[in-house]
Parts: structure tokens; C-alpha cells; sequence
């Protein structure tokens, strides 16, 4: 019996003597089966093959974790560092010996939340490792391929976890999605994690929003709407995207505002010009 791991999107699933004919998550229209059709590895194979993680500091308190050479989808996890336990946000599908001394040596894992389940990865493979609970909006319950006893569904707009973290679903990319508020971030100004639920762009002043974006399928007006009426609430001095460079350093809380108002010009027609 194998945990099966999907080498496009990256996510493991349950125990099964042979990989399934298809992943759910890659054959959905906001995702994609590779070019070379559906492939399957395993924890093992991967660290043969001389996968790695790799550990970068990015402010005090926040840790960045992401697997070398790229797998999957690339994104890297953070672990936010409080008093009273870290919380991991988002995962990456591997994970190993060298990976959980690095881990425990700032504190450890006591919880898991993820932005949507293109990142769900190998989150049961962490939470067993680090004796964590996993946290996820219920809307998005069908996707998780690994069912296991340690993933708590939450509903609802917002859910506390440690200290003064606050996952807050936005919606968007998928119903569920989700990004956690950092009150404690930036030196007290306030960070948001936000996967690509919220998504920094090439330009690191502006962020985008959409329902798919291998496919490049926009969301609809009232849900760029909803996304921006929901976290202007919210105080934060910096943004962290899904990968290691997706960083709006500063005022990311009037780049989300602006980026929803240009977003919304451009599908009413009214392109900005400069």
C-alpha cells in the first residue's frame, strides 16, 4: 500500500496498492493534467531522487519552506512562530527527517491551515509527523483526497487559531479559500498569507484574483466585490503570496483595494491607463 502523491498538483492520497487512473483536482477546469499525462510518485521516490527542502527566514517570526528542485505546483509553505504554539500555513508534499529537526528546532507544528487544495499536499503526512490538526473551510471537504481523522472542517466567514491568527475565507479561487490574518507580522503593522487565493503578480505593487489561473479564467465582478468588501477590514503593512519572491512588502493593504478597483475597471471596459 502507497500513498500515491499526483507529480502535477502534488497532492497524496489515501493508502492504495496501485495509483488511481486520474487526479479529481488536476482533471478540474482550474487545474490541469500534465503534458505527459497523469504521473504518480511517492515520499520515497522523491527523496531517491534527491528532493529537498529548503528553510528561508523571511521576518522575524515567519519561516519559509519549499521543496528543491521545484515539484508540483512550487509553492512554498510558511510557519508562523507565536508564544503560544506555529502554525503552519499552506503545505508542500515533501517532507523528511532533515525537514521535521529543522521544524522542532523553532518550536515545532501545532496547527495547519490551508488557503485551498491545490496546497493540501501532504498535509496528513505533516499533521501525523508533528501530532497537529489540520484546518479547513468545509465548502472545499470534497477535495481532500487523504481523508484522516486530524483535518477539522470549520464553517463560517472566520476561525481563530493560536495567539492573534485569524484564517478569514475569501472565497474566489475556490469556495473555500481562505487567507490567514497576522496581526503580529511586520513589526506589529500586520501580515496577510494569502497562497494565491489573493495572488502577487510580477509587478510586487498589484495583486490579482482568479478562478483558475493555469487557464487563465477570470472571476465574475461580484465575487472581486465580495473579496474586497471582506478583507478591507483587515490592517496589514505586508503580503506573502504562494512563493518565495511573491512579496508586496509595503502598503499591501491599499495594493489588495486598488488591484480589486483595477481588476473591476478592466471588466467594466474601463482599462487604466497610465
Amino acid at each position: 500500500m502507497q500513498h500515491w502523491i499526483c507529480v502535477t498538483c502534488g497532492s497524496q492520497f489515501a493508502a492504495s496498492e496501485t495509483a488511481s487512473a486520474s487526479c479529481p483536482i488536476c482533471t478540474d477546469q482550474r487545474q490541469y493534467v500534465g503534458y505527459k499525462g497523469q504521473q504518480w510518485t511517492t515520499l520515497a521516490e522523491m527523496a531517491h531522487n534527491g528532493f529537498h527542502n529548503v528553510f528561508k527566514e523571511q521576518e522575524p517570526g515567519l519561516l519559509g519552506i519549499g521543496t528543491e528542485p521545484s515539484f508540483a505546483i512550487g509553492q512554498r509553505a510558511l510557519l508562523v512562530q507565536t508564544a503560544q504554539g506555529n502554525v503552519l500555513w499552506d503545505c508542500i508534499s515533501f517532507v523528511d527527517d532533515q525537514t521535521m529537526a529543522e521544524v522542532r528546532q523553532r518550536g515545532g507544528i501545532a496547527a495547519i491551515a490551508i488557503s485551498h487544495p491545490h496546497y493540501y499536499s501532504s498535509m496528513v503526512e505533516w499533521a501525523e509527523r508533528f501530532d497537529a490538526l489540520i484546518y479547513l473551510h468545509e465548502a472545499d471537504r470534497q477535495w481532500v483526497m487523504r481523508p484522516d481523522k486530524r483535518v477539522v472542517f470549520w464553517t463560517g466567514e472566520t476561525h481563530p487559531l493560536l495567539s492573534d491568527l485569524t484564517v478569514v475565507r475569501l472565497g474566489g479561487h475556490f469556495q473555500g479559500g481562505t487567507v490567514l490574518h497576522w496581526p503580529g507580522g511586520a513589526n506589529g503593522q500586520g501580515v496577510l498569507l494569502s497562497g494565491d487565493i489573493i495572488t502577487v503578480v510580477a509587478d510586487r505593487r498589484w495583486v490579482s484574483f482568479m478562478y483558475s489561473y493555469p487557464n487563465l479564467i477570470p472571476l465574475p465582478a461580484f465575487e472581486i466585490n465580495r473579496i474586497r468588501d471582506t478583507i478591507a477590514p483587515y490592517h496589514f503593512e505586508r503580503l506573502y503570496g504562494a512563493w518565495f519572491d511573491r512579496i508586496v512588502s509595503a502598503d499591501a493593504h491599499q495594493a489588495v483595494l486598488r488591484s480589486a478597483d483595477r481588476y473591476l475597471q478592466a471588466l467594466e471596459g474601463n482599462f487604466p491607463r497610465p
